[in-house]
């Protein structure tokens, strides 16, 4: 998810994706411990994905 995109959603919106993805990278992380990614380059970015989001909502809420 781009930056861009993600200025345009909702608090709502950034609140749930955020759950989402998070959930997205647990279950990632967990797979790669089993049996190794096919491509483990999903896992660094879905964590900026993560971060993106985050980093989002506290400048938000500053504001």
């Amino acid at each position: 998810m781009k930056q861009s995109e993600i200025r345009e959603l909702s608090t709502a919106e950034l609140q749930e994706q955020l759950g989402i993805v998070k959930k997205q990278y647990a279950d990632l992380k967990l797979a790669h411990t089993i049996t190794p990614l096919e491509n483990p380059l999903q896992l660094r970015h879905t964590r900026r994905t993560v971060a993106r989001l985050a980093t989002e909502l506290t400048k938000r809420e500053l504001q």
